[in-house]
């Protein structure tokens, strides 16, 4: 069994910052790819930035490109998004998300998700 448990949301006013936290943990052999994805009441999930642990860069959606980083912890089982300048159309329940390889192979795993709410 492998577990994404986030941390790190909550209510912040327009152009705060916040920190969200991803672990992955379980029967992790290998992380190829963590990311954050977010869902806005009545939108579809989006990709907000991914992260291939291999050192292949990061991915960003234009909507928080130079105010969102991505980065992974020393064990690479980690994941952190910085947000920066929050806008209120950022409020949304955040999604960590990872691509990995257990003993049975690949697959990919949700987190249960933490909701951001960007006050005006």
């Amino acid at each position: 069994q492998v577990q994404l448990v986030e941390s790190g949301g909550g209510l912040v006013q327009a152009g705060g910052s916040l920190t969200l936290s991803c672990a992955a943990s379980g029967s992790v052999l290998r992380i190829v790819r963590m990311g954050w994805y977010r869902q806005a009441p009545g939108k579809q999930r989006e990709l907000v930035a991914s992260l291939f642990t291999n050192g292949g860069g990061a991915n960003y959606a234009d909507s928080v490109k130079g105010r969102f980083t991505i980065s992974s912890g020393n064990d690479k089982n980690t994941v952190y998004l910085q947000m920066d300048s929050l806008k209120p159309e950022d409020t949304a329940v955040y999604y960590c998300n990872a691509h990995l390889y257990t003993y049975v192979g690949p697959d990919e795993y949700w987190g249960q998700g933490t909701q951001v709410t960007v006050s005006s």
